[in-house]
């Protein structure tokens, strides 16, 4: 990325800056994502939380369900309610999925992995070079050297937070 990416919501309270490209870009297919986004599919640019920078003002976080029973949380802008970024149950807030249509220039986030296609609409035609999952895939088989690299260096906060959850989850 030679320049920065910034985005936000709609109202412009809620703005960001992505300090680094994304580790990859997800076009997602799933069901979920489909009645999440209101839309044929999710694309998110999956990127370390602490590369996201907070323009404005801070998103609030909504617990939402997910496919996998774990549930995800939506951080939204509390006045518009533009869904900019989401937190997985797999790596929590160490990570941010950033909605690439709340970029100011998306058009510099292509997917670089179209998944669960086995659910996408039949009338979404996918580029015949596009790299295609009927679900999901081995990240070590898709995504570069130094984004496997950047995920690793995250293994110690992941680890933690979902250490943290099963403590949690144990005493109450």
């Amino acid at each position: 990325m030679s320049e920065l990416l910034e985005g936000g919501c709609d109202c412009g309270r809620v703005r960001y800056r992505l300090l680094s490209a994304p580790m990859i870009v997800h076009c997602c297919h799933c069901r979920w994502c489909q009645r999440g986004s209101g839309a044929s599919f999710a694309l998110n640019a999956v990127v370390e939380a602490d590369r996201v920078e907070c323009l404005g003002e801070t998103p609030e976080l909504v617990d939402t369900p997910s496919a996998s029973g774990a549930g995800q949380q939506i951080a939204r802008c509390p006045q518009c309610r533009v869904a900019v970024w989401s937190h997985y149950a797999g790596s929590g807030p160490v990570t941010r999925f950033v909605r690439v249509g709340t970029l100011d220039e998306p058009d510099r986030c292509p997917p670089d992995v179209h998944i669960f296609t086995s659910s996408k609409q039949p009338w979404v035609t996918l580029p015949a070079d596009a790299r295609v999952f009927a679900e999901f895939y081995k990240p070590a088989e898709v995504w570069t050297a130094e984004a496997r690299a950047r995920w690793a260096a995250l293994a110690p906060q992941i680890k933690a937070y979902r250490e943290s959850l099963a403590a949690a989850q144990a005493a109450g």
